[in-house]
This record gives structure tokens, sequence and C-alpha cells, in this order.
């Protein structure tokens, strides 16, 4: 069967093997390629007639079969051997000139059946052996590409249906007239279409490690807007030469992002109370030890000096310091010409634990 250079390397063969199947033929380009093989041979064979010592009728032959069973399979592999060995036996053995059968000609032709046939059972076997091979990366190609869009299809499902839950909510609330329980329901629905939003950005298979600078530009924005910052309030995102390259797994990726949208939430909300205008500085570096460390300060009112994370009654603050606990990590704050916050967290961790200990979240009231 023959194919194509391109559909070689969809077939996940390397450039070598695509190559040797591109130079296969079939259908009845095989039998004419077998049929001018074998005229090929044999008129060079019968120019050197009268040049070459006895003992060489089939000099030419061999290099027609292993050719011609090359590019155009075992069929005309077989044809191109047997008209070889006739046209040889006829004119090139004595007595020339006839198809009479003696010693010498029976071990010639004896030598001449077991070489063409060696050599067209190796290729024949090397064909089927590469074509299987092509077909067994086909299906694991197929089946990778499956599992790509199914993980696609999930995050997609999981979004909308957060999106879903947040948008019901966003119809409740109409009906509550409390404006602690309507701040409360706001809350929700902002972290609910966070959390979808994380989701969306898990869509690409190839991007289930996300860059975490990258993932604060993209998601900082929303959060400032979701929390009902004024235009004037800016931020921006830096890392240092070491955490350039820093890369959340798709784990990490939800409790990180939720801690980053408690902490700038809490700055909006509480950082910039009353204030038209406000900056909100993200670092992303590495702590002495080498686990990442996730800074985010503002130049707001900053927190109260008695202020105690471990004892605050914010819902959004115990989130965050829960989430930071299954990271593995730990979360400060601190009064400094504002708030300043930071998150320490191994790199890479809670590919299997995260999520996997519910104690905390499920503890939080």
């Amino acid at each position: 069967m023959a194919i194509t250079m391109g559909q070689g390397h969809e077939s996940g063969l390397t450039p070598r093997e695509s190559r040797l199947v591109a130079m296969e033929i079939d259908g009845v380009s095989g039998w004419v390629f077998s049929a001018v093989a074998f005229l090929v041979a044999f008129g060079v064979r019968y120019a050197l007639n009268l040049d070459l010592p006895i003992g060489f009728p089939y000099l030419t032959f061999f290099p027609a079969v292993i050719i011609t069973t090359f590019v155009a399979g075992l069929w005309p592999g077989i044809a191109n051997a047997v008209a070889g060995g006739l046209a040889a036996w006829y004119f090139f053995i004595a007595p020339y000139g006839s198809f009479a059968l003696n010693g010498n000609s029976a071990l010639a032709l004896g030598f001449y059946i077991f070489i063409v046939g060696t050599d067209i059972a190796i290729l024949h076997v090397m064909s089927r052996a590469l074509h299987r091979l092509a077909e067994e990366r086909q299906r694991s190609a197929e089946l990778a590409r499956s599992r790509e869009f199914m993980f696609s299809e999930l995050q997609h499902r999981v979004s909308n249906n957060l999106q879903v839950v947040a948008s019901m909510m966003q119809m409740q609330k109409r009906q509550i007239n409390d404006p602690d329980a309507m701040k409360i329901v706001d809350e929700a629905i902002r972290r609910l279409q966070l959390v979808s939003k994380i989701q969306r950005a898990l869509h690409n298979p190839h991007g289930q490690r996300i860059p975490l600078r990258e993932f604060l530009n993209g998601m900082v924005p929303d959060v400032i807007e979701a929390a009902g910052g004024p235009p004037g309030i800016t931020y921006d995102v830096t890392a240092d030469a070491s955490a350039q390259n820093v890369i959340l797994t798709s784990e990490q990726s939800v409790p990180v992002g939720l801690i980053a949208a408690e902490l700038v939430a809490n700055s909006v909300e509480h950082g910039f109370n009353k204030r038209d205008r406000g900056h909100i500085d993200i670092h992303v570096g590495r702590a002495p030890d080498g686990r990442i460390a996730l800074g985010i300060s503002d130049d707001g009112h900053g927190i109260a000096d008695d202020f105690e994370l471990a004892k605050s009654r914010s819902l959004g603050m115990q989130i965050a310091r829960a989430f930071a606990l299954q990271l593995g990590g730990e979360l400060s704050l601190q009064r400094d010409n504002g708030t300043r916050a930071m998150l320490i967290f191994p790199e890479g961790a809670g590919d299997d634990a995260l999520f996997s200990d519910t104690n905390t979240l499920a503890g939080l009231n």
C-alpha cells in the first residue's frame, strides 16, 4: 500500500521510516515497475554477456528482485524473480537456448531460488513490520487525540456547570433584602466565576501546566472588576529571574488562584475602601529554601496592628489559609505601607494530594 510522506509522519513514524514507506508503490504501478526492472536487468546482463566469465548468470537479476520487492511489494517481487530465473536459465546457462536441466543448471537454479527466496522473505517481513508499526503508532496517536478531546470536553462541561450555578445564584439574589446576606451571595458568585475561568484556562490539554505569571496576569483584572474596584486601581505582575519559568500544575492552579483572588479582593474591598485609586503589586520569587514565594501588596489602608490570620473570622481569609495548608505552604499577612501578603509553597506540590484532605475546608464556617 502506498503511503505518502505526510501520512507517514501522521502515523508516528520517524523521518527515516517515513522515507522508506514513501518509496513504496502499489497497484498497476507496482507491476509496471516489476516489468521495467526485469527488462533493464535482462538488457544489462545481455549486454555484458561476452564480458562476464561463466558462472554469473544471475548477476543483474538479484538487484532487480530486491529493488522490486522493496518498492512494489511481495507479488511483483516474486514475478520478477521468476521471470529473471527463467530468462537466465534459457539465455545464460548451458546448454544455451533451452530449459534443459542437468547437474550444473540444477545447482545454479537451486542457488538462485535460495538467494531470491531469502531476500524476498526478509524484505516482506520488514515491510509488514514497518506497516504494523505505523498502524500501532496511528492507533496510539488517535487514542491520545481522544484523551485530549475528552479532557477538554470535561473541563468545558465543568466550567459551564459552574457558570450555570453562578447564574442561578445571581437570580436567587434578587429575592434577598438583607445587605449582609447579599454580600455573602456576591462573594460566593465571585468565587464560582473565578473557578470557572480557571477551568477554562485548563481547556487545552497541552496547557495543563500553567505559567504562574501568565496565570496571574489573566486573572487579576477579573478579580478587581468582580470585587467592584474603581478604574483608578492598577496592578503589576513581576517575577524574579529565578522565578520567570515557574509553572503551576492543574492541581495547583485552583487553590493558588483562589488564594490570590481572595488577597486581591481583600485589597480592593478593604485596603482601598472609599478610595478611587490604589496600586496592587504582585511579585513571584523564590524563598531562601527554593520554594515559590508569591507576594501580593497594596498601598491601601493596611490591616489592623493586632490582626492575626489564624483568628480571622473572614471567610475569604479562612479559605485562603485552608488552601495554603493544602498546598503544603504557608500564608502570612503584615502591615507594610498598606498590606503585604506572602504565600510560600513548594513547586509542583500537591499533584496527588490536593483536595484529598477535605477536613480543613469542611471545618470552615
